[in-house]
């Protein structure tokens, strides 16, 4: 006989599947929303429907003010955020230390030192100038963060400590270049800080591409990370060499970094705050953490350059003094949560 079932009952659970899917939404619905707030939120406010008009109607009077200064500022925070996020989780899943940042452990330093000397000692002032001497800086310290780290056998402590020693040189070198070079100081002083204001069209077109290879390298990468997560023979009997996924890994983290640091300049705990939040959210796996960082990290970034226009109005500050102030309590609670945790077990 059957029976109607009882108003009272418990609604069914969406599968952990259904609510990761919802939650990718609301983070694309999250940066739907940083992004018209790039286009509106400025010197000159504009409603958002001023900032629409202006989008899509040549003949608007907000036409001018969106395509050259607002649009390629947000199309920039767009790669240059996604490119961190990434970094950052991968990162975080290589070397299995959840502290693990490209700006912490030197990677963006490296390619702003790299292009810095360009900068300085051979008169490049172009993107597509110094973006090989970006990613040859983050290689080089890719290289030699994991070599000094211990290679395959690096744990999370001394890949931080290494990472921290090699940031604090580099940055070090980087300001001796700027107080000795006074000519090259102003053209240096707002890049080295992380900035979207001096986005142009043809640096958005260079950089995508880079970006996109990035992208995809790390979404590829997910299966193989996850599989190492359970360690190095666990990985070979699934089908994954840990040395080529390392490979490839370090290379990914270099062209994001390399790419985002020499479009605006070095930007830090981005990649770091990201992948934590989401992974509170999706979990470890990568093949959600990856998806999730991608949406949730470039709006992170507009969401900081816009806060950055507001706070010191008509003035600014810029994205990448913003994410500082914000990240540097968030890293706080991070180690003083993993001391914790460790003191407990």
């Amino acid at each position: 006989m059957l029976t109607k079932p009882s108003p009272h009952a418990p609604a069914v659970e969406r599968s952990p599947g259904a609510r990761r899917a919802a939650g990718l939404v609301g983070a694309l619905l999250f940066l739907l929303t940083a992004s018209a707030l790039s286009l509106a939120v400025g010197a000159k406010p504009l409603s958002l429907g001023e900032a629409w008009d202006g989008l899509i109607h040549g003949d608007s009077p907000a036409y001018t003010i969106v395509h050259e200064m607002r649009l390629p500022r947000t199309l920039l925070g767009l790669l240059a955020g996604t490119a961190l996020g990434l970094a950052g989780a991968v990162m975080q899943a290589l070397t299995r230390n959840p502290l693990a940042d490209p700006g912490l452990l030197g990677i963006n330093a490296g390619a702003a030192a790299a292009v810095v000397s360009a900068i300085s000692f051979l008169g490049i002032t172009s993107f597509t100038g110094f973006v090989w001497f970006a990613f040859a800086g983050a290689g080089a310290v890719a290289v030699l963060l994991y070599a000094v780290g211990g290679g395959r056998g690096a744990t999370p402590a001394r890949l931080a400590l290494a990472g921290s020693a090699l940031n604090a040189a580099l940055f070090s070198y980087v300001n001796a270049v700027q107080l000795l070079d006074t000519s090259s100081l102003d053209r240096m002083r707002f890049w080295t800080v992380g900035s979207l204001a001096a986005a142009q069209d043809h640096t958005i077109v260079r950089v995508a591409p880079f970006v996109a290879v990035g992208l995809v390298a790390a979404l590829l990468l997910a299966r193989p990370l996850n599989a190492m997560a359970m360690g190095e023979d666990t990985a070979r009997s699934l089908g994954a060499d840990p040395g080529r996924v390392r490979i490839v890994a370090i290379v990914t983290v270099t062209l994001l970094c390399g790419a985002a640091t020499a479009a605006c300049g070095p930007i830090i705990f981005v990649g770091l705050m990201v992948p934590h939040f989401v992974r509170a959210l999706t979990g470890p796996d990568l093949r959600w953490l990856l998806p999730y960082c991608a949406v949730i990290a470039p709006g992170l970034m507009l969401a900081a350059d816009v806060l950055g226009r507001v706070v010191v109005r008509p003035s600014e500050l810029q994205v990448g003094i913003v994410t500082v102030v914000a990240g540097g309590p968030v890293f706080l609670y991070f180690v003083r949560r993993r001391r914790r945790g460790a003191v407990s077990t």
